[in-house]
């Protein structure tokens, strides 16, 4: 166990990681349009 440890010579991130990145990725464009399409719906009420 203690050898794999540093016998890992991959240095690109983890599924989960990657996972983790892309939904950020989406987020980070999908949640500036849902709060202006609330502000737009407040706004008109």
């Amino acid at each position: 166990m203690e050898s794999m440890l540093w016998t890992d010579p991959r240095d690109e991130p983890p599924k989960e990681m990657r996972a983790t990145l892309a939904m950020l990725g989406r987020l980070s464009w999908l949640l500036p349009i849902v709060v202006v399409t609330l502000l737009l719906l407040v706004s008109v009420r």
